[in-house]
């Protein structure tokens, strides 16, 4: 039994009518062979769930939400409930899988069952298919996510899933993560396995009376736990979204530092002011999507010639892209963007694979400067302070704002809050995430794995837009997901992140003269 933490709770509490909380993947594979069908990968779900907890665990809700959910095994687990496929009609585009995916992506999660679907898509065109999987994101965070793909992916045609190498995060570094080969438990005898936790699961559902005097407990704890809270928010003030723009945030977050005995100096942060854009305000419940990929090694190859990392590399795509598509309606702001980028706190191979280990970086993009040499400039600026900061002291402030109120006021304020933020004063104009991937190719039921396209949440209040990478087997794919009252062409964007990375390669030796002035020495 294992009670949700204040943030895991948060992307419960964060859905509405117009809000769905689940992260999801497209992958395309090659299935011209005809072994990826339902019951294969019916099969093979069933005999690697033990690998797989997020797959096998349901809510169990407090009596009245006096307190945040406990996860529980689901005796009445059934795979119909959770695989699902469809046949797209001809020519089978990727238009028009975009177009399925989309109404797909934004359907909510039946929270009575484990919180994830997975949908074969039959019809494309070349003889391919299509595998859209999604689960909710109280259940994962992008490393336990990763490591939840890996248990299902093989390292070749027929193989077992018995060391599937994937990237993730070190728990300190902002983006960037080195590959781990992640050891995992071979598939025999997977499905007694399976079935023996699945019982021991059952067994440890909560009662009611001990989830009632959880609750009374939390209640009376809540106040010098909330103190806590706020003191540790406190020191990263001048790193929250609009809390940084309170007159003297530096000092209070120095004075709340000291209080606790930190006496590290953070490197000063540049303005986090979101400006008003289009794709900022109340979101609807529709979903448009794009998916398309670049070269991972031209972001590379660009990335080494500028002494830049490769994550610099796509916050500078995203940077020029947003510019570009934002001039074409004339609507681009004087200010800078403010994104917000994840960042993994989960320490590599860490045995709690359910729940969220994350907090948050939030930058400017230089979206407001015309040359491009030194937009790409103040992009490795503005990331090289951002992630200086958070190498110093790994801000732990998006799960300690989360934990502010109590669990039952929560669950009633946060769509609320969201919608509010989203016409006052958005806390961010977007998300943008990058995640690692392994450099080589992963099959599924023996079907090779041609693509991976990501696909992350929409709110109110952090835009109506948001991009998330995957490097995968050479490429960097990007799944872009919009709301369409919000951003009426995701394709656009998606045209605009190619020709970023174009102008990029086309100039090498100008942006490795600009990169010099940002790195000393």
């Amino acid at each position: 039994m294992r009670q949700l933490t204040a943030l895991d709770a948060q992307f419960l509490n964060v859905e509405s009518a117009t809000t769905a909380a689940h992260v999801a993947g497209l992958a395309i594979l090659d299935a011209s062979d005809g072994r990826l069908d339902r019951q294969a990968l019916a099969e093979l779900l069933m005999e690697r769930l033990h690998l797989a907890p997020a797959f096998t665990l349901r809510l169990v809700e407090v009596p009245l939400g006096l307190d945040r959910p406990y996860w529980a095994g689901d005796p009445e687990f059934d795979i119909d409930n959770h695989l699902f496929e469809l046949t797209l009609p001809a020519p089978g585009g990727e238009r028009q899988l975009a177009e399925a995916v989309a109404k797909i992506h934004a359907r909510r999660l039946d929270r009575s069952r484990p919180l994830w679907e997975m949908h074969l898509i039959h019809g494309l065109a070349g003889g391919k298919a299509g595998v859209y999987t999604k689960v909710h994101h109280a259940a994962i965070d992008g490393v336990s996510g990763a490591e939840t793909l890996a248990a299902l992916l093989d390292l070749a045609p027929g193989a077992g899933p018995r060391a599937v190498a994937c990237k993730t995060q070190p728990a300190a570094g902002p983006v960037q993560g080195d590959g781990v080969v992640r050891e995992l438990p071979t598939a025999k005898g997977g499905t007694g396995v399976a079935k023996t936790r699945k019982a021991r699961e059952a067994r440890e559902v909560p009662g009611l009376f001990d989830m009632l005097t959880g609750a009374a407990v939390a209640g009376v704890t809540h106040p010098a736990r909330a103190l806590r809270s706020i003191v540790r928010a406190a020191g990263d003030l001048d790193a929250i979204p609009l809390a940084a723009n309170v007159p003297g945030s530096r000092l209070i977050a120095r004075a709340a530092r000291m209080a606790v005995g930190d006496a590290r100096e953070r490197p000063p942060l540049p303005g986090l002011a979101a400006p008003r854009t289009p794709f900022n305000g109340p979101i609807s419940p529709r979903r448009h999507l794009a998916f398309g990929s670049v070269s991972w090694k031209d972001v590379k190859n660009v990335a080494r010639a500028n002494g830049m990392s490769g994550n610099d590399v796509v916050m500078a795509l995203c940077t020029t892209a947003l510019r570009s598509w934002l001039m074409e309606r004339d609507a681009l702001p004087d200010e800078p963007l403010i994104a917000a980028v994840p960042v993994a706190l989960r320490p590599a191979r860490a045995q709690e694979r359910v729940g969220n280990q994350i907090s948050a970086m939030v930058a400017p993009l230089p979206t407001d400067t015309a040359d491009p040499q030194e937009r790409l400039r103040l992009v490795g600026k503005t990331m090289n302070a951002a992630k200086r900061r958070f190498a110093l002291a790994p801000a732990s402030w998006l799960g300690e704002l989360c934990a502010l109120l109590p669990a039952p006021v929560t669950g009633l304020v946060t769509p609320a809050i969201f919608r509010l933020a989203s016409v006052a004063c958005p806390p961010v104009n977007l998300i943008i995430s990058n995640v690692p991937g392994p450099q080589f190719p992963l099959y599924l039921c023996g079907s090779r794995v041609l693509s991976y396209y990501p696909m992350s949440v929409l709110s109110d209040a952090t835009g109506g837009v948001n991009i998330t990478c995957f490097s995968y087997d050479g490429m960097l794919d990007f799944g872009v997901v919009a709301c369409p009252e919000r951003m009426d062409d995701v394709w656009g964007l998606l045209d605009h992140l190619r020709r970023a990375l174009d102008e990029l390669v086309d100039k090498p030796d100008e942006y490795r003269e600009a990169a010099a002035e940002v790195l000393p020495g």
